[in-house]
């Protein structure tokens, strides 16, 4: 009531309880569709989803996770969101796939310029379980009424938003600037999070980046390109493409990380088993391999001192890795 200044507990807490251990990590947000607050949450291995109209008063509306997607580990820190979807030169069959509603012919920005929809993602963070072990960060697309999330993939798909070793617990930002979707990752991974070879700190965040839907192969991905507060900064190396390619990262003392484009196999890989210290743990000197949806033109690489993210195509694929070199890894072949 005075903004912000003091905080008054509510005397109705808790507000919403379940008989299982891993009843945790709600997310809230104000859904316009319905006119009135959605919370999801992870509840062992499902998501619960709830309505309310003053935060206070919440119905469980449906349930969703039990039988897609991994189920390696715990679910946990959820997020469900509507994301935007950019496809070039849509045909009218699939304009009206992505929206239905929208068939009027008038309505349609077909062939000359990129048409734009939405779909809904919901996001799963999974540990362990990832797609190299560990813990990471899976997700789903489909439409979500304001009571139920329909995925539109087939139950046994797992879709993961980064294919590094360390991109877990994605959380979003609520009202980013122009109604973009930039999530925030940590970058580790409870395999060896305990265990680096660092002093002072435990741990940092990975690049923000912002999310994308886009169309390959008749299925819907999600992407994650580098939020555009970090151009022109020179935090990133760009290289272009012409099929296949191999990048060296290295430095004076002969450590280094491989990046491999394989276009015929249509792979991303970034080796980091000679990046520097790696015998902390076993689980660390990995090469970590990405599926490529539609082929590479370019690569964009931020290296910071323990670290090296990696898009294809501007986020239609990611790969982050932590490495601990003993020097920068400036050199670029």
């Amino acid at each position: 009531t005075d903004g912000g200044n003091t905080f008054t507990k509510y005397a109705g807490n808790p507000i919403l309880t379940a008989d299982i251990p891993d009843f945790r990590d709600p997310n809230m947000f104000w859904n316009e569709d319905i006119s009135a607050w959605n919370l999801i949450l992870a509840c062992g291995q499902e998501m619960r989803i709830y309505s309310s109209p003053d935060l206070k008063n919440w119905q469980e509306e449906s349930r969703f996770g039990l039988e897609y997607g991994n189920h390696g580990g715990v679910w946990e820190c959820p997020d469900l969101l509507k994301v935007e979807y950019e496809v070039d030169k849509l045909t009218s069959k699939q304009v009206d796939k992505l929206s239905p509603s929208s068939s009027n012919s008038s309505t349609r920005q077909l062939n000359n310029s990129s048409t734009k929809r939405s779909k809904w993602v919901l996001i799963c963070n999974i540990n362990p379980g990832g797609p190299w072990g560990g813990s990471a960060t899976q997700y789903f697309v489909g439409d979500f009424d304001g009571h139920k999330f329909t995925c539109e993939d087939e139950a046994y798909e797992t879709k993961w938003m980064d294919y590094g070793k360390d991109h877990y617990a994605t959380v979003s930002f609520s009202n980013a600037p122009n109604g973009r979707r930039t999530v925030l990752a940590w970058m580790s991974n409870w395999e060896y999070a305990n265990a680096v070879p660092t002093h002072q700190f435990r741990s940092a965040n990975s690049i923000a980046r912002d999310l994308f839907l886009y169309e390959a192969g008749g299925e819907t991905y999600l992407g994650s390109r580098p939020s555009p507060e970090y151009d022109g900064k020179g935090l990133d190396k760009v290289v272009t493409l012409k099929g296949s390619k191999t990048i060296t990262l290295s430095n004076d003392e002969g450590e280094s990380v491989t990046i491999t484009y394989n276009e015929r196999a249509m792979e991303l890989s970034v080796s980091r088993t000679a990046s520097g210290v790696t015998s902390f743990s076993p689980s660390f000197p990995a090469v970590t391999t990405a599926p490529v949806h539609r082929k590479l033109t370019s690569l964009r690489i931020f290296v910071d001192t323990s670290s090296v993210e990696v898009f294809g195509n501007n986020g239609e694929v990611a790969i982050t890795n932590l490495v601990f070199p003993k020097s920068p890894l400036r050199n670029v072949k």
